[in-house]
């Protein structure tokens, strides 16, 4: 599984790169960007997270 940022609904708010350090940092506009987009076992609290920060629910884990 994957973690993914829609780009077009993110906002920059923080929230997930706060609570999700090892799975998202942000760019030079603050924008959340996934920096590890495997989830496996050990990282899915991390991702689940992340997703319920984020207020535009612009975060998702994708199966591929």
């Amino acid at each position: 599984m994957r973690i993914r940022i829609d780009s077009e609904l993110c906002t920059g708010h923080g929230l997930c790169y706060s609570v999700a350090k090892t799975l998202i940092d942000y760019d030079e506009r603050g924008y959340g960007v996934v920096i590890q987009p495997e989830v496996d076992a050990s990282t899915m609290d991390e991702a689940r997270r992340a997703i319920m920060s984020c207020p535009e629910q612009a975060i998702s884990i994708v199966d591929e």
